[in-house]
């Protein structure tokens, strides 16, 4: 049997952390490399992923100085090489390089914000320092937002991503920032003309954050950077259908209507499953049948409403297929939805099961199927 793959012990490992003791011993005199090893390698075997970017923090402190001016100092010598600025896309850094960030935090958030901002700025050149500008933002925001201003416009293409996901409503792993879209869309409407899709990535998951509270509010941004013209077309329709997913997902539609999706034309629909029953850890067999009196552009998507412990549901949506419904003519789909029996995120329960088809945002069709164990 394979053996499973651990993503903590992929990022931090003896030879990860011999890397980043050489680049401290070439940065920091006298930084015994051997000791840090040693150490930070004894204490990983407890810790899961980000407690080990704690750890690995707590043994550089013991090398490094108590002042954080100098502490900064010594943390910018160790730095590699800045990340490859020719590249557009994918590039985020090692983990191993997040020490700065940890250690800004720690030392810098309170006494020396301006020295640790400026830490976080060289810092993310080499990875990106999404998840420590946030304690800034909540301690200083009028002093860290005004630095975003001018990262907004930085040459360097990781500045201009860390001030879109950096101040992400709901980035996933990081701390709630406290901030309002008022004060973050002077940001986003800078960086959404942005040359390169890192960035324009990270404003889209920066608008579809949003789009889970104030769904209109991002409907109405990007009709309003559509109007500007200031992202090239190809570009800008890629972020909003990235921006939307979520709402489109919900029916939204205004979302639905941005992208070219009709509500307002009824569609005809059969959906039938492959059997009346299935075991879990077998593939559900469904397939529908569309047609439309006119040529309609149809986002197709179904909701499994699972049955859940107590009697209880839950339902998630999923994509079935994005076509084109030629008038008077029948347009057939199907999928084969693996009912996995071995996911670690959701677990499947025996009892009913109702399969929901959605085109365009409308329910249009459902059936219903018995899952047993």
């Amino acid at each position: 049997m394979a053996e499973k793959f651990s993503l903590k012990d992929h990022l931090f490992n003896a030879e990860t952390l011999r890397q980043l003791a050489a680049e401290f011993a070439a940065g920091v005199p006298g930084f015994d490399e051997d000791q840090f090893v040693q150490e930070a390698l004894a204490g990983f075997p407890s810790r899961e992923l980000m407690a080990r970017m704690e750890w690995m923090a707590d043994c550089l402190e013991g090398q490094l100085a108590a002042d954080f001016p100098t502490m900064a100092d010594q943390l910018q010598a160790a730095m590699p090489p800045a990340l490859d600025p020719a590249k557009t896309d994918d590039d985020f850094g090692h983990f191993i390089h997040a020490m700065p960030g940890i250690l800004a935090v720690r030392h810098g958030l309170e006494d020396h914000r301006d020295r640790a901002l400026d830490l976080l700025y060289e810092a993310t050149q080499r990875f990106s320092m999404e998840f420590y500008i946030r304690a800034f933002l909540n301690r200083w925001p009028e002093q860290t937002l005004a630095r975003l201003a001018r990262w907004a416009e930085d040459e360097n293409y990781h500045l201009r991503r860390l001030v879109s996901e950096g101040t992400r409503p709901k980035l996933p792993w990081a701390k709630a920032v406290t901030l309002t879209t008022d004060q973050t869309l002077p940001l986003l409407d800078t960086l959404h003309a942005d040359p390169t899709r890192y960035v324009t990535r990270s404003v889209a998951n920066h608008l579809n954050d949003i789009a889970k509270t104030q769904a209109d509010f991002v409907v109405s941004t990007l009709q309003s950077w559509a109007k500007q013209g200031r992202q090239n077309d190809k570009e800008l329709a890629w972020m909003t259908r990235h921006a939307l997913r979520t709402l489109v997902k919900q029916g939204h539609a205004g979302a639905l209507q941005m992208l070219g999706y009709r509500r307002d034309v009824p569609v005809r629909a059969n959906l039938e499953l492959g059997a009346q029953r299935y075991r879990i850890g077998e593939r559900l067999e469904i397939s529908c049948t569309l047609g439309a009196d006119q040529d309609l552009p149809v986002m197709v998507d179904y909701r499994v409403v699972f049955a859940r412990a107590q009697g209880k549901t839950a339902e998630k949506v999923f994509k079935l297929k994005v076509s084109q419904i030629a008038a008077g003519k029948p347009l057939k789909l199907s999928k084969n939805h693996n009912l996995k029996g071995d996911a670690t995120t959701f677990t499947l329960y025996p009892g009913v099961h109702r399969v929901i088809l959605q085109v365009n945002g409308v329910d249009v069709a459902d059936a219903a199927f018995d899952l047993t164990a």
